[in-house]
Protein backbone atom coordinates (compact mmCIF):
# COMPACT_ATOMS: atom_id res chain seq x y z
CA UNK A 1 0.00 0.00 0.00
CA UNK A 2 3.07 2.23 0.58
CA UNK A 3 4.43 2.05 -2.90
CA UNK A 4 0.59 2.39 -4.21
CA UNK A 5 0.10 6.37 -3.20
CA UNK A 6 3.37 7.44 -5.35
CA UNK A 7 1.94 6.01 -8.17
CA UNK A 8 -1.71 6.87 -7.62
CA UNK A 9 -0.58 10.69 -7.25
CA UNK A 10 1.57 10.50 -10.49
CA UNK A 11 -1.27 9.12 -11.96
CA UNK A 12 -3.09 12.35 -11.08
CA UNK A 13 -0.61 14.68 -11.98
CA UNK A 14 -0.75 12.85 -15.76
CA UNK A 15 -4.17 13.38 -15.64
CA UNK A 16 -4.57 16.76 -14.29
CA UNK A 17 -2.09 18.01 -17.23
CA UNK A 18 -3.44 16.50 -20.05
CA UNK A 19 -6.94 17.85 -19.02
CA UNK A 20 -5.07 21.33 -18.65
CA UNK A 21 -3.50 20.69 -22.00
CA UNK A 22 -6.73 19.85 -23.51
CA UNK A 23 -8.26 23.17 -22.66
CA UNK A 24 -4.99 25.44 -24.10
CA UNK A 25 -4.50 23.27 -27.28
CA UNK A 26 -8.08 22.86 -29.77
CA UNK A 27 -6.60 19.66 -31.19
CA UNK A 28 -6.09 17.46 -28.06
CA UNK A 29 -9.91 16.80 -27.15
CA UNK A 30 -11.74 13.98 -24.50
CA UNK A 31 -14.92 13.16 -24.89
CA UNK A 32 -15.27 11.68 -21.20
CA UNK A 33 -13.45 11.67 -18.04
CA UNK A 34 -13.13 8.16 -18.42
CA UNK A 35 -11.30 8.55 -21.57
CA UNK A 36 -9.27 10.96 -19.70
CA UNK A 37 -8.10 8.68 -16.71
CA UNK A 38 -7.49 5.62 -18.81
CA UNK A 39 -5.28 7.69 -21.19
CA UNK A 40 -3.38 8.87 -18.29
CA UNK A 41 -2.93 5.41 -17.08
CA UNK A 42 -1.97 4.31 -20.71
CA UNK A 43 0.49 7.45 -21.16
CA UNK A 44 2.32 6.51 -17.87
CA UNK A 45 2.36 2.63 -18.73
CA UNK A 46 3.84 4.22 -22.44
CA UNK A 47 6.39 6.23 -21.10
CA UNK A 48 7.50 3.84 -18.48
CA UNK A 49 7.88 0.77 -21.32
CA UNK A 50 7.15 1.97 -24.98
CA UNK A 51 9.16 4.67 -24.47
CA UNK A 52 12.88 3.68 -22.76
CA UNK A 53 12.81 1.10 -26.30
CA UNK A 54 12.35 3.83 -28.26
CA UNK A 55 15.29 5.58 -26.89
CA UNK A 56 17.34 2.54 -27.41
CA UNK A 57 16.44 2.36 -30.94
CA UNK A 58 16.79 5.49 -32.23
CA UNK A 59 19.88 6.37 -30.22
CA UNK A 60 22.13 7.86 -32.92
CA UNK A 61 19.30 9.96 -33.95
CA UNK A 62 18.66 11.20 -30.43
CA UNK A 63 22.54 11.93 -30.33
CA UNK A 64 22.79 13.22 -33.96
CA UNK A 65 20.08 15.89 -32.72
CA UNK A 66 21.78 16.80 -29.13
CA UNK A 67 18.49 14.92 -27.56
CA UNK A 68 15.77 16.76 -29.44
CA UNK A 69 14.72 13.97 -31.10
CA UNK A 70 13.44 12.73 -27.33
CA UNK A 71 10.43 15.49 -27.97
CA UNK A 72 9.10 13.56 -31.16
CA UNK A 73 9.48 10.38 -29.23
CA UNK A 74 7.45 11.78 -26.54
CA UNK A 75 4.51 12.90 -29.00
CA UNK A 76 4.95 9.56 -30.47
CA UNK A 77 3.72 8.42 -27.10
CA UNK A 78 0.56 10.67 -26.85
CA UNK A 79 -0.38 9.80 -30.78
CA UNK A 80 -0.38 5.87 -29.96
CA UNK A 81 -2.14 6.64 -26.79
CA UNK A 82 -4.79 8.56 -28.67
CA UNK A 83 -5.14 5.65 -31.22
CA UNK A 84 -5.42 3.29 -28.22
CA UNK A 85 -7.94 4.93 -26.28
CA UNK A 86 -11.70 5.72 -27.92
CA UNK A 87 -12.11 8.93 -26.89
CA UNK A 88 -9.07 10.37 -26.86
CA UNK A 89 -8.46 12.45 -30.08
CA UNK A 90 -5.19 14.12 -31.21
CA UNK A 91 -5.90 16.58 -34.69
CA UNK A 92 -2.31 16.21 -35.71
CA UNK A 93 1.63 15.58 -34.90
CA UNK A 94 2.22 18.82 -34.25
CA UNK A 95 -0.66 19.68 -32.26
CA UNK A 96 0.58 15.75 -30.18
CA UNK A 97 4.72 17.43 -30.50
CA UNK A 98 3.48 20.76 -28.52
CA UNK A 99 1.41 19.19 -26.02
CA UNK A 100 3.46 16.85 -25.39
CA UNK A 101 6.05 19.27 -24.06
CA UNK A 102 3.39 21.12 -22.46
CA UNK A 103 2.09 18.37 -19.85
CA UNK A 104 5.58 17.45 -19.56
CA UNK A 105 6.64 20.91 -17.97
CA UNK A 106 3.44 20.56 -16.18
CA UNK A 107 3.81 17.45 -14.87
CA UNK A 108 7.04 18.26 -13.18
CA UNK A 109 5.79 21.84 -11.90
CA UNK A 110 3.27 20.16 -10.52
CA UNK A 111 5.01 17.08 -9.53
CA UNK A 112 7.53 19.52 -7.43
CA UNK A 113 4.90 20.87 -5.64
CA UNK A 114 3.31 17.92 -4.20
CA UNK A 115 5.16 16.00 -1.57
CA UNK A 116 4.55 12.21 -1.45
CA UNK A 117 6.46 11.75 1.82
CA UNK A 118 8.56 8.66 0.25
CA UNK A 119 11.78 7.85 1.33
CA UNK A 120 12.67 8.04 -2.23
CA UNK A 121 11.99 11.48 -2.60
CA UNK A 122 13.22 12.91 1.00
CA UNK A 123 16.64 13.97 1.47
CA UNK A 124 18.29 12.49 4.51
CA UNK A 125 21.31 13.80 5.80
CA UNK A 126 23.28 11.29 8.18
CA UNK A 127 23.37 13.16 11.71
CA UNK A 128 26.98 12.39 13.18
CA UNK A 129 30.03 10.52 12.32
CA UNK A 130 32.14 10.89 9.16
CA UNK A 131 30.84 11.32 5.33
CA UNK A 132 34.04 9.54 3.86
Amino acid sequence: MQNLMPFLVQWAITALSLWVASLIFRGLKFESTSALVVSALLLGLANALVKPLLIVLTLPLTLLTFGLFLLVINALMVLLVSALVRGFKVSGFWTAFFASIFVSILSIAVGSLVDSGTPETTIQMPSGGNWL
